[in-house]
């Protein structure tokens, strides 16, 4: 496909090229089974999808893309998710950790070889901010970087990197280091060209990463000269810059969870409608009947999202702020991912045992999705902590009081009213901080399925789907107001061995 005929095709058209070429190669040029059980991606499978050149959604029209469109972006990572989870976060990582940041804070000069070489040359690339010592905690990173000679010399360490070894670029974070050989506060971000010797990262290491068997993980070292021009520009600070780039990434996880959820559920339906125990087929139980319908609940919050982010992420948008809608999404929607395959694989009986099976594989796969960006306990201790700072400064304590005028839960919280009518301890230790910010996460995402709904979305699978979701709060709410709470007894060896009781 060339560049004409890429900016030239409607995108209902290049969308449904982009389909039916997964499912050939899937299905007809390799078994999807075997595929799915070895490390990498098969070269030629590899090379049919990105002749298709995929990545072009991500690049302006300038540089010979379709735009950088977030609605053609979430569109390709949900016909790919359908097929893998993994080729879709390959996708993902390219798009939202590494184009569109290039796109918006890169020097004009620097874009134009990196955005031919992704349209002609099948180039990828992603993102190195994680370090051995410092995983979330990013700001404490001891990558370093010097400036001499119109060159910045990184020195560092970094891993769990998606692409490791395979990355043709890299946006690597680091901070200053002076001459006394302190680290500055601020953090910078290079792009540094594997190609050239001098910018090569070197992989000390592969991980036998328990899922996702097709994207290469491991650890990295950096000793590298980068020209000038290849360090990123925000309009404020490195930090901002970083938090920007996170919470675009993070409001288009729904675009990766959109076809995975999809797929889980018509696996889902068509087994239960075809199995048949005691002469009728399992969807006459009402519990299969409930498991599925909450898959279902996922797939509307997850449309719901995805139409939101469409809207909002663009790389037009300042986004350093938007840190609850951000964790939100990210959070609700990547443990809807997780259930969805253990519901799948509940259902499946024996077979979802096999690890053939999309329902076991998507359990390891989805898996990762509530660790990585961020794992879903902090991203929900820090919804908490955003929404609790914003209730002290309007001296409201009545959770729903709060919830009621807030612009991201405004229309959906009386759903929730009866549940969330009280005052909230604005003391609370960690573990109820996680509560609270399940229950935040899931009435912002109630907001997003009411505003899918307004633009003609089936009003059935809507209600439904507030219901669910009213199921999930509920019990969110009883651990939260629950008074008891546990203790870890570290020194659990004395006197707590049952066999000498007996």
């Amino acid at each position: 496909m060339s560049i004409k005929d890429i900016q030239n095709i409607s995108y209902d058209s290049f969308l449904k090229d982009f389909k039916e070429t997964l499912k050939s190669v899937f299905y007809e040029k390799d078994d999807i089974q075997k595929f799915s059980q070895v490390r990498g991606f098969p070269s030629l499978v590899f090379r049919d999808i990105m002749a298709k050149k995929p990545l072009s959604v991500a690049i302006p029209t300038e540089y010979g893309g379709r735009g950088t469109k977030v609605k053609e972006c979430l569109g390709i990572l949900e016909a790919a998710s359908y097929e893998s989870l993994p080729l879709s976060l390959t996708f993902g990582i390219n798009i939202a950790l590494f184009l569109e940041p290039v796109a918006k804070y890169a020097k004009p000069e620097v874009k134009v070889p990196i955005f031919k070489r992704f349209l002609e040359e099948r180039n990828m690339g992603g993102l190195m901010i994680t370090e051995p010592s410092f995983g979330s905690d990013a700001l404490s990173m001891e990558t370093s970087n010097t400036f001499k000679d119109g060159k910045y010399h990184i020195e560092g360490y970094k891993h769990w990197q998606g692409l490791t070894g395979l990355a043709d670029y890299w946006l690597i974070t680091s901070r200053k280091k002076a001459e006394n050989g302190k680290l500055g506060r601020d953090i910078d971000f290079f792009i540094a060209d594997n190609q050239d010797p001098e910018q090569r990262v070197i992989v000390d290491e592969y991980y036998n990463n328990a899922g996702l068997y097709a994207i290469p993980y491991g650890n990295n070292k950096l000793d590298l000269k980068v020209p000038e021009n290849q360090k990123l520009e925000g309009s404020s600070t490195g930090i901002k810059l970083m938090l920007d780039l996170l919470h675009r990434s993070r409001m288009q996880f729904p675009g990766m969870a959109m076809g995975f959820i999809k797929r889980m559920m018509d696996e889902a339906i068509e087994h239960c409608n075809n199995r048949i125990v005691g002469g009728k087929n399992l969807l006459a139980l009402d519990k299969v009947r409930e498991q599925i319908s909450n898959i279902q609940a996922a797939f509307t919050v997850c449309s719901a999202m995805c139409a939101r982010s469409s809207e909002h992420s663009g790389i037009d948008n300042e986004l350093a702020m938007d840190q609850v809608e951000a964790n939100s999404m990210k959070s609700v929607i990547t443990d809807m991912m997780q259930f969805s395959a253990q519901t799948l694989v509940q259902l499946s009986g024996s077979s979802g045992y096999k690890e053939e099976n999309i329902g076991a594989r998507g359990i390891m796969d989805s898996r990762a999705f509530m660790i990585f960006e961020g794992s879903n306990e902090m991203l929900y201790t820090q919804i908490s902590e955003a929404v609790m700072k914003l209730m002290r400064r309007k001296k409201v304590t009545n959770l729903f009081d709060f919830l009621s005028t807030y612009d991201l839960t405004i229309k959906s919280s009386e759903f929730f009213k009866e549940l969330l009518n009280f005052n909230l301890n604005m003391e609370l230790p960690q573990r109820k901080m996680v509560d609270l910010g399940k229950i935040i996460g899931r009435v912002v995402s109630a907001n997003f399925v009411i505003d899918l709904g307004v633009k003609g979305f089936r009003s059935d699978l809507v209600s439904e789907c507030i219901t669910s979701l009213k199921h999930e709060v509920t019990a969110c709410v009883s651990s939260l107001t629950f008074q008891e709470s546990t203790t870890l007894i570290t020194d659990y060896k004395e006197d707590s061995t049952w066999l000498n009781l007996v």
